[in-house]
């Protein structure tokens, strides 16, 4: 099947449909954008799914650090298409002011990546940013070893549940799970949690809680909240001592707040090595590598993802809506082809 568009045109030059953000801080239109035209070293990708992500929200928003001054620009920094030569890809970091939320865009070659014919596109749209979150944590950062305890901080969200799958995958001998969510805490014991702390507001109860787990040992903690709750991690770490073990706290988010204040005896006392995991903090070509094995373990490690595909024209209705049980992911011109079994 030929996955060409045919675009209008306008004044001579192509234009296709898009999710574009016309000044900062405001939601994402569906409109008409230039098409791109690829550089020396780039693809040109004719996009089928692109799913909606923390990060996405927040580049538009003009909040995210690695947000472009570029106005207007296409929104999505990761999706699913087809090279022109017909290879099914998933690509990241579309060239700005291009983005994964269009008919087409503009992405460097070795930002493409082939994906296994068992995984559909929606599939492959939806898992890849929230799972490369903890596969970068842990085997970049935490360097997490088979046999070892994690705990997921905040791991009743999208990638929260994929980092609890993933630390099983990864071999983690024991995973312990947090969440304010009392009914999606229980269901992450058919996922593969073995302990679930409930997010209390009572914080002397929440410390005793996750001291009982370090005292019988946590190897790595993967945590999606920041706030209040890492604070109880990392004092209730320190307060357990460790014997000069370390405990490899990994920060991937900050659902909860920016910011903690941290006592220093909390790093003097303790072998808490204190780390963050994201863009920048791993070099791209392993973080490129990373979202290849992701993708390659997906079927075999039998990663769960609940999705809700949606039009792209109905971008500006559904920019909003929760997607933290049913991640949205955005259908781009005609529907996605499945993945060959």
């Amino acid at each position: 099947m030929h996955y060409a568009h045919i675009f209008a045109s306008r004044k001579g030059k192509t234009i296709l449909k898009a999710a574009i953000v016309r000044s900062p801080g405001h939601t994402p239109v569906y409109g008409d954008f230039p098409e791109p035209k690829p550089s020396p070293g780039e693809n040109c990708v004719t996009v089928t799914a692109a799913a909606l992500s923390h990060v996405t929200r927040s580049r538009a928003s003009g909040t995210h650090y690695s947000v472009s001054s570029l106005v207007p620009f296409v929104v999505g920094i990761d999706g699913v298409g087809r090279l022109d030569d017909e290879r099914r890809v998933y690509f990241v970091l579309p060239r700005p002011p291009y983005g994964s939320m269009a008919e087409r865009t503009v992405v460097p070659s070795a930002l493409c990546l082939a994906i296994p014919d068992d995984v559909d596109d929606v599939t492959a749209a939806a898992i890849t940013n929230p799972g490369v979150s903890s596969w970068a944590a842990y085997t970049e950062r935490a360097r997490l070893k088979v046999g070892e305890t994690v705990l997921v901080n905040g791991a009743t969200g999208t990638a929260g549940r994929l980092a609890v799958q993933i630390a099983r995958h990864l071999g983690a001998r024991k995973v312990i799970a947090t969440g304010r969510n009392a009914n999606a805490l229980r269901a992450l014991a058919t996922l593969g949690a073995d302990v679930t702390i409930p997010l209390v507001e009572d914080e002397t109860a929440l410390e005793a809680s996750f001291r009982e787990q370090f005292a019988e040992g946590v190897d790595v903690v993967i945590d999606y909240l920041w706030g209040r709750s890492a604070h109880c991690i990392l004092i209730a770490g320190a307060k357990a001592g460790t014997d000069g073990v370390p405990i490899r706290f990994v920060h991937v988010g900050s659902v909860s707040g920016p910011d903690i204040i941290l006592p220093s005896a909390v790093l003097r006392s303790s072998a808490i090595e204190l780390m963050g995991s994201g863009i920048g903090s791993v070099p791209l070509d392993r973080f490129v590598a990373a979202i290849g094995r992701l993708l390659q373990a997906a079927v075999p490690g039998d990663f769960k993802i609940a999705t809700n595909p949606v039009p792209l024209s109905d971008v500006e209705q559904a920019w909003f809506k929760d997607d933290s049980d049913r991640r949205t992911v955005f259908i781009v011109g005609s529907k996605p082809q499945k993945g060959v079994c």
